[in-house]
């Protein structure tokens, strides 16, 4: 211990590594109080500091194995050394050693950062690794980043081994949980000073959008960082950090780094019980044994004290305690490394135990001297050593049985002065079932000034409800434009990925946050529009009723017998079917009424529109007969046209027969046709047997139309083939506008359209056929009398020698 060297270091390192001391001694102490453990043995130890140039990293190796303070490779004058196992530091000093100590079978301990480097068993299989697994690191820096919703990082870390293989790991929990890099800057380790006071640097940092940054390394790395990076005033950034940065000692001259304000530090979780106790009885008297312990004392001392304090250095006795020291200057908490060297001194200690108790359980042979205890016989004990440590700690050195290490996550509170109070604010425990491996105390956080809540961090502003994430193909997938959710699709959460599809009885607000439940829309009889048409049929059959009334009340009269009376009074009958079957439109559509609508529909305009043929074939044979020839006055006297009727309807209802059997309508929803609702309609089922029926009445029809047209130049006093004409005229013209217009329409218009256009068509055979006749009755009925016609037959209008008695068919 009594290295020149030593002076030459700074502050941090010196406190450390007499914190280091301390740990081994606190070890070695209690191992020797222990009667249970090692009875009839005293553990001892030798401390030697590592150079850290590599041309002389093997010189104090070689003199303590050489002895007597010389370096003699390959011999040794130390022939009663009992030196069992070696305590090394990092991984940068013991791969070196370890091609020196494996000449000799020596065991060697590391205690610093776990390097995964050294887990190759084949090349490395004398070194121990006391450091806890570090493989969860990377998923607890990255549920943090989760947690407070940072999706856009950046990141400093060394250009080693180590730092690569992190790299590598924490790409790939990023990348599963959506978290970005905004920079990634690696440093090599002896470049850190000319990076980190470059103004560049500086720049770079403040212009980057990102407001938390990672930086990761070793604790010498991260101190020297830190200082150097501290000379800038870096504000509103968030630090995160994997090393125990509270390992490092930091006196009140720069203990507050404005730069580095309340950072959030990843250090492995440890008890520290026993060591706070044993620190107050670490008196050092000017005449100690341990001289080198004193010296330490002193020269961290020196260093601590500030100018003004050092005239009081020389009043300060060497048996003096670190009392005053405890609590401001000095670490209370046992640092990682010191964690690892307590927990190595106990690992040799209990794998010596188990080899002297197997030595022990074999009986000697005859006059054999007692076996010498070789440090090559530990590897075998080592490798299968499990035990729990006084600090309650599961110490296990075979790595593939090692539990991935639990990590603290710890703030710094400010004070004035220069004070700082080291504060836990969560814990991460990798053994915990997913979703619950992290805990925080958020309100524990001290966020840097510039925050009066949780910093964000986002290449993008979030996309709210509504939107979805639409990536931008040069970015990372952090950074994305927000889209608004396409038309009955929603996303009810921040930054969705895709919308969802409202379901078919579910239609998207307008905010496009949320799925609401569908209306149902059909044309129901409270629906002013329903209600206009009900009312319009009801009229339109009650005055069909009248004028039928009206017709059997002038019944003998000369118009109505000249109409063929029978045929209209059938007329007006299949007329008002037709304006009432309309009402089975209206209402929530069943099952029965989706039956009865267009087989109704279609029987009974097959009966007025077959009654309008057969008195149309009945004029046309009536005004024919020119002369009374017995073969055509026999197709009057046989009633042939009005057969027509029973024909027409059978054929008519044979095909809804045909329907019915084959495909029957049923009741049916639309959900996609108008928005927000649910069309509640009938489906036609068998689309071929509905358009034969329909094609069978506009067959009816067209054929009316072709006869009335042909006959409409016969005179109208006598007969009514104009009449009938105009009326198939406007019930073919109705009936054509209907299709487009139907087709064209969605939900409850297009049932008011055919409605509509029942009512209307209904209506022109009603008003074109009986309208004139209606109006000689009721308002001119002096015009329907024998001798009114008798006077327009000898006008001319029709041949006297026609008998007039033809026209008066019952």
């Amino acid at each position: 211990m009594n290295d020149p060297a030593l002076q030459q270091q700074n502050l941090p390192i010196n406190l450390k590594k007499y914190q280091l001391v301390l740990s081994l001694t606190l070890a070695v102490e209690e191992i020797n109080k222990n009667p249970q453990l090692l009875p009839n043995m005293t553990l001892g130890f030798e401390i030697y500091i590592a150079h850290y140039v590599e041309t002389d990293v093997l010189e104090n190796p070689l003199t303590w194995l050489s002895g007597k303070n010389k370096n003699s490779p390959n011999y040794t004058c130390r022939r009663d050394s009992k030196a069992l196992a070696v305590l090394t530091g990092s991984s940068s000093t013991s791969v070196p050693i370890r091609t020196l100590l494996d000449l000799y079978k020596l065991p060697q301990f590391t205690f610093g950062s776990f390097d995964p480097l050294l887990g190759d068993h084949r090349r490395f299989d004398a070194i121990y690794q006391m450091a806890a697994k570090d493989s969860s690191l990377a998923l607890a820096m990255v549920s943090l980043m989760v947690h407070f919703s940072w999706t856009w990082v950046g990141l400093f870390i060394t250009e080693d081994d180590y730092g690569v293989w992190f790299l590598s790991e924490l790409r790939e929990k990023m990348g599963r949980n959506g978290v970005c890099f905004a920079f990634e800057n690696t440093i090599q380790t002896n470049a850190v000073s000319d990076f980190s006071s470059d103004p560049s640097v500086y720049r770079h940092i403040m212009e980057s959008s990102t407001n938390v940054i990672i930086i990761y390394g070793d604790s010498d790395f991260l101190l020297s960082f830190i200082l150097k990076l501290g000379h800038f005033l870096i504000t509103g950034k968030v630090w995160v950090m994997n090393s125990p940065y509270d390992d490092v000692t930091i006196s009140k001259t720069y203990f507050l780094i404005d730069s580095f304000h309340a950072p959030l530090i990843f250090s492995h979780h440890r008890n520290n019980s026993g060591f706070t106790n044993f620190i107050p009885r670490a008196n050092f008297s000017k005449n100690s044994e341990d001289i080198s312990l004193a010296r330490l004392w002193i020269q961290s001392i020196r260093c601590i004290l500030i100018k003004s304090d050092c005239t009081k250095l020389g009043q300060c006795s060497y048996n003096a305690t670190l009392d005053w020291l405890l609590g401001h200057i000095f670490d209370m908490s046992l640092s990682e490394e010191s964690h690892n060297i307590y927990n190595a001194v106990y690992a040799v200690a209990h794998a010596l135990h188990e080899m002297l108790f197997h030595q022990t359980e074999e009986p000697p042979a005859h006059n054999e001297q007692p076996k010498a205890i070789l440090s090559s016989q530990l590897h075998l004990f080592l490798k299968k050593i499990q035990f729990t440590s006084p600090a309650g700690e599961q110490v296990v050195l075979n790595e593939q049985k090692k539990l991935e290490a639990e990590y603290d996550i710890v703030s710094f509170w400010n004070f004035p002065e220069g004070l700082g109070q080291r504060v836990n604010v969560g814990k991460f425990t990798p053994s915990r079932p997913h979703g619950q491996q992290l805990i925080l105390f958020e309100n524990l956080i001290e966020w840097p000034i510039e925050y009066i809540k949780t910093p964000q961090s986002l290449c993008t502003e979030r996309c709210g409800p509504g939107f979805r994430k639409a990536p931008q193909e040069t970015n990372a997938i952090c950074c994305f434009d927000c889209t608004p959710c396409p038309e009955n699709e929603i996303s009810n959460a921040t930054d969705m990925n895709q919308c969802v599809k409202c379901p078919d009885h579910h239609f998207a607000n307008t905010e496009r946050n949320c799925c609401l439940m569908k209306a149902e829309s059909f044309l129901t009889y409270e629906d002013p529009l329903g209600m206009g048409l009900a009312c319009m049929a009801l009229c339109f059959s009650a005055l069909t009723c009248a004028v039928l009334g009206v017709f059997v009340k002038h019944q003998d009269t000369p118009i109505v017998k000249a109409n063929n009376r029978a045929l209209s009074y059938l007329l007006l009958t299949s007329l008002t079917c037709c304006f009432l079957c309309s009402l089975l439109f209206l209402g929530r559509p069943h099952t029965a009424s989706c039956i009865l609508q267009h087989t109704t529909f279609a029987v009974v305009f097959t009966v007025a529109v077959s009654t309008v043929l057969a008195k149309t074939i009945t004029v046309v044979l009536a005004f024919t007969l020119t002369a009374p020839r017995r073969s055509t006055r026999q197709w009057l006297v046989s009633r042939f046209p009005s057969l027509i009727i029973p024909i027409s309807t059978l054929i008519q209802v044979t095909l809804c027969g045909l329907w019915l059997g084959i495909s029957p309508p049923f009741v049916d929803t639309d959900a996609h046709s108008e928005h927000g609702h649910i069309i509640i309609l009938c489906n036609m089922g068998s689309l071929i047997t509905f358009y034969c029926v329909l094609g069978y009445l506009g067959f009816l029809a067209l054929a009316s139309f072709v006869v009335a047209f042909l006959v409409r130049n016969l005179p109208d006093t006598f007969n009514e083939a104009k009449f009938l004409t105009f009326s198939m005229l406007v019930f073919c013209s109705v009936w054509l506008s209907f299709l487009p217009v139907y087709h064209s329409a969605k939900g409850k218009v297009m049932v008011a359209v055919e409605v509509f256009s029942i009512l209307a068509s209904s209506a022109g055979l009603l008003g074109c056929i009986f309208a004139p006749k209606c109006y000689i009755i009721l308002m001119r009925p002096e015009r329907n009398t024998l001798q009114r016609f008798g006077k327009k037959l000898r006008s001319g209008e029709m041949n006297l020698n026609m008998n007039i008695n033809v026209a008066y068919i019952n």
